[in-house]
C-alpha cells in the first residue's frame, strides 16, 4: 500500500521583513509532517499560477496592493489568489495578503483615510461569522496586532464581512467558500512588530508605546494565533482528505 502523501502548504512572502514568524511553528504543530514551501517573489522566486497545494497563506509587506510599477510580481500574486478562490483552496491572506485577495476578487483597496493603524486592534466578530467555517464559534473580541496604512474600503461582490474594527471596518472577510482575509497580523511576535513600528512610525515614543502594548498582550495574541492555525489546519486536512 503506497505511503500517504504529506499535506502541502504554499506560503507567499512578499517582503522579507514580514515573515511567517510564529505562525510557522503553529501551523507545523497543527499539521505534523506537512511540507511548507515559501515563495519569496521579492528575492526572485516565480509565483505559481495556481496554488498546487492543500492550503495557501499570503503574508504582509511594505508595498501597496497595486504597486505593480515597483513590484511587477504583485499581479501574479493577485492571479494566484483568484485561482485559489476558484479552486476553493483553503487560503489565508494577512494584511497585504488580505488586500491582495480583496483586489483580486473585485474589491477596493485604497490609502486609509484615517492614517496608519498601529497597535493591537480588538476585532469584533459580526453575526456573519457565527457559522463561518474558519471563524465560527469564536467568543468575544480578537486581539489583532496591526500595522498598515492602506485598507480594504469596499469588499468584493458577494464577500462575507466577518470582523470589524473601529478605525478601519473590514478587519476580516471571506471570499467564496474558503479564502479568508484578515487585516491584522495573527503571526507576529514582539521583536518583528517592534521593527515594523520603528520603520513605519516617525514618532519614537509612539513606536515604543505600540510595541509595549503588544508585549503586554503577547500571551493573548499567541493563543489567538494558535487557535486560528488549528482551525485553518483543520480545513486544509478536510480538503486534502474528504470525509
Amino acid at each position: 500500500m503506497p505511503a500517504e502523501s504529506p499535506l502541502r502548504l504554499l506560503v507567499v512572502e512578499p517582503d522579507g521583513g514580514c515573515p511567517l514568524d510564529r505562525l510557522g511553528g503553529q501551523l507545523r504543530e497543527a499539521l505534523p509532517g506537512a511540507l511548507v514551501t515559501t515563495c519569496r517573489p521579492w528575492a526572485g522566486d516565480a509565483v505559481p499560477p495556481r496554488p498546487a497545494a492543500d492550503g495557501l497563506v499570503v503574508l504582509g509587506g511594505q508595498m501597496g496592493a497595486h504597486d505593480d510599477d515597483l513590484h511587477p510580481w504583485l499581479a501574479d500574486v493577485r492571479s494566484l489568489l483568484a485561482a485559489a478562490v476558484e479552486d476553493a483552496a483553503p487560503t489565508l491572506g494577512i494584511c497585504l495578503g488580505a488586500q491582495l485577495l480583496a483586489a483580486a476578487a473585485g474589491g477596493t483597496v485604497e490609502r486609509g483615510a484615517h492614517g496608519r493603524e498601529a497597535g493591537v486592534v480588538d476585532v469584533a466578530w459580526r453575526p456573519e461569522a457565527a457559522d463561518d467555517p474558519l471563524l465560527g464559534g469564536l467568543a468575544g473580541s480578537w486581539p489583532g496586532p496591526s500595522m498598515h496604512q492602506d485598507a480594504v474600503t469596499a469588499l468584493p461582490p458577494g464577500a462575507a464581512w466577518l470582523g470589524a474594527g473601529d478605525l478601519y471596518p473590514h478587519q476580516a472577510f471571506r471570499v467564496g467558500p474558503a479564502a479568508w482575509g484578515v487585516q491584522f497580523h495573527p503571526e507576529v511576535t514582539v521583536p518583528v512588530f517592534g521593527a515594523w513600528a520603528r520603520l513605519d512610525l516617525p514618532d519614537p515614543d509612539r513606536a515604543a508605546a505600540v510595541t509595549a502594548e503588544l508585549a503586554d498582550r503577547d500571551a493573548e495574541v499567541a493563543a489567538a494565533g494558535a487557535e486560528l492555525a488549528r482551525r485553518f489546519a483543520r480545513l486544509v486536512r478536510r480538503r486534502a482528505v474528504p470525509a
